[in-house]
């Protein structure tokens, strides 16, 4: 299989041209004609998930966070993230980030934490592109999703399904317990900044990530509800999904979710 085969999929499953201006997506390392026998997904490439991918064999990374996200201006081994690019190049592993493209695209993270509430009537926060051929008509391509819960639930309820849907035992919410939640925005990540556009399109609850301190006492100012369960639970999932669907996608290839990623922030 030659990788250009393969990012062409990924470029159509998560469009380049979703990405946000700031972000770094596409192939980071690699070249398009090189031949691909197995794939790794990860949610973010450290050094010990790099070593992973190595010892494994694996001839392409598609991890969720990119890498070289800033002007790099030496790529030496006096860094752990020179040496760990360094041991990539040197097996001959690809790497191929979507982040944000993957997160605002039709069957994207955001529409995926919305079908694991079971929301209803789902559309995108921000519009970033009218409808695609593969969109419903209830939904265009865009940032975020917003829906409607089946009925009413209290905001501690709501927790419960949270919990319930991405498989954590604890996360942080801000709002009184008590009050009555319909309407549901999702923006995975961090991405509070979200939080406004939620508000218009009369959501009682904005579930994303991680907010800053600031960000919380707004959501109270304002009136809406946040439930911030961690960045991992709400991306990594996604992670796990897209491993499968290359696999369905390219059966002769073996493809895995980075079996040592773990969360790095830990729940007393």
């Amino acid at each position: 299989m030659i990788a250009s085969e393969i990012l062409d999929f990924l470029s159509d499953f998560a469009p380049p041209e979703l990405a946000e201006d700031w972000d770094n997506t596409g192939l980071l390392i690699g070249q398009r004609d090189d031949a691909i026998s197995s794939i790794m997904t990860c949610l973010t490439l450290t050094p010990d998930v790099a070593e992973e991918a190595v010892s494994r064999g694996a001839s392409l990374v598609v991890a969720h966070h990119p890498i070289l996200f800033r002007a790099v201006k030496k790529l030496t081994d006096d860094t752990s993230e020179g040496r760990m690019l360094l041991s990539l190049i040197r097996a001959g592993v690809a790497v191929y980030s979507p982040h944000t493209s993957y997160d605002s695209a039709y069957e994207g993270v955001n529409r995926q934490l919305a079908a694991s509430l079971n929301l209803s009537n789902v559309k995108p926060i921000r519009t970033l592109a009218d409808a695609s051929e593969s969109a419903t008509d209830d939904e265009s391509i865009g940032a975020g999703r917003f829906g409607d819960l089946s009925a009413e639930v209290s905001l501690a309820e709501f927790v419960d399904l949270v919990k319930q849907a991405l498989k954590i035992d604890n996360t942080c919410f801000v709002g009184e317990s008590s009050t009555t939640i319909k309407r549901v925005g999702i923006a995975c990540g961090a991405a509070a900044e979200f939080m406004n556009d939620a508000a218009r399109h009369g959501c009682d609850v904005l579930l994303t990530g991680e907010a800053r301190f600031h960000a919380c006492l707004e959501a109270r100012t304002h009136g809406i509800a946040l439930v911030l369960p961690g960045h991992y639970p709400t991306e990594r999932p996604a992670m796990e999904n897209l491993a499968e669907r290359l696999r369905d996608q390219f059966p002769d290839l073996t493809v895995w979710a980075s079996d040592l990623e773990t969360d790095p922030v830990q729940w007393a």
